[in-house]
């Protein structure tokens, strides 16, 4: 199972935030052994100077995503939220792994 949080942000925070991604917060979520795999990605739109990033988490099962909605997500997301109040937004999916193709 894939789960993906797209986010904007301030692009006055940028460096930092990627940073902050890098070093703390996505470590902390693959601490929960929940996802096995992260991908960070910077999503280019159409509008200049946009911020837009995706973080793509890969779990095993879908058990394993929902053991991280019920006892790691709201404190992690609690901790984004007060750390970058007012600088972002985001919004997340779920996505069911069909196919993987590395040549």
């Amino acid at each position: 199972m894939l789960y993906n949080v797209t986010v904007s942000i301030d692009p006055a925070i940028e460096s930092e935030w990627i940073n902050w991604m890098q070093k703390d917060h996505i470590p902390s979520v693959l601490q929960t052994k929940c996802f096995y795999k992260c991908v960070l990605s910077k999503i280019h739109g159409n509008e200049a100077g946009e911020c837009t990033f995706s973080v793509l988490y890969w779990a095993v099962s879908k058990e394993d995503y929902e053991l991280y909605q019920l006892l790691h997500a709201p404190r992690l997301q609690k901790e984004h939220s007060a750390r970058y109040e007012g600088k972002f937004v985001a919004f997340r999916t779920t996505m069911d792994l069909i196919s993987e193709f590395i040549p």
